[in-house]
């Protein structure tokens, strides 16, 4: 594999879009068919990466064939987004190789990750270094990573958390309100942000509608990450349109 691959097609594609989509394919909600189908609909309609993963996904060898499955029908990125060592497999492009900063236990800041290196690199995936911040509580991201939640209205807090990565050498900070959270990050948290890290912005968690998209957007996300909404029923159609939108800012 080209060295960065990932990075540099996600950068390429920033330049070319304004803002990216991904979407999340939780391996312990979704069956390989419906994976499968849902990887192609969502690169049809402008996705740039699938994140495979989940805060609670455990079934390391469920996960497996879910990415291999996924693989056969797109040619998107496959990043894997785990939420412990269970969900380093092989096959992916990518591993968003994270980070939980604001964890309250050390096995989610460096242990994890020093027990899932080498299997990184056997696996031969790219490893996009990343800071993994939990916003607010009540999640699975929460609950699972022993966050020390960092508060929706303290956005200064949150930037200076990723300056902290920025400094640590950390390319990618992700903000995360949670899978199924009530409210996504602010778009004030994120512009604040913004000011602060000079580099690559995922937000993720709660994004349900054009507004909150664009919102978060214009205030400086470079990538939105969606996927509860999919879960829970919300259509290709709508997809389509949060995915138009952002690209069009």
């Amino acid at each position: 594999m080209t060295r960065n691959k990932v990075e540099t097609f996600l950068k390429s594609e920033l330049k070319k879009k304004n803002a990216l989509l991904f979407v999340l394919i939780d391996s312990e909600v979704s069956n390989l068919k419906s994976s499968s189908k849902l990887a192609q609909d969502v690169e049809k309609i402008g996705a740039s990466a699938i994140l495979v993963g989940g805060s609670s996904a455990t079934d390391q060898l469920e996960m497996a064939q879910i990415v291999k499955e996924i693989k056969k029908g797109i040619k998107i990125p496959i990043i894997l987004f785990p939420g412990n060592v269970t969900g380093v497999v092989p096959e992916a492009d990518g591993i968003l190789f994270s980070s939980l900063m604001n964890s309250e236990n050390p096995y989610f800041i460096t242990q994890a990750q020093a027990l899932s290196a080498p299997n990184v690199l056997k696996f031969g995936l790219e490893p996009l270094p990343t800071a993994y911040l939990v916003i607010g509580e009540g999640t699975s991201a929460w609950f699972v990573g022993s966050a020390r939640g960092i508060p929706f209205n303290k956005p200064k807090i949150a930037a200076a958390y990723s300056l902290a990565a920025q400094f640590l050498g950390m390319r990618f900070v992700y903000l995360e309100a949670g899978s199924g959270a009530k409210s996504s990050v602010t778009p004030e948290m994120v512009k604040t942000v913004r000011k602060m890290f000079n580099g690559f912005l995922i937000v993720g968690g709660g994004i349900k509608n054009i507004q909150t998209a664009l919102e978060l957007v214009k205030a400086g996300a470079d990538a939105l990450v969606i996927g509860t909404f999919l879960e829970k029923g919300g259509s290709i159609k709508k997809l389509k349109e949060i995915a138009k939108a952002i690209q069009r800012t």
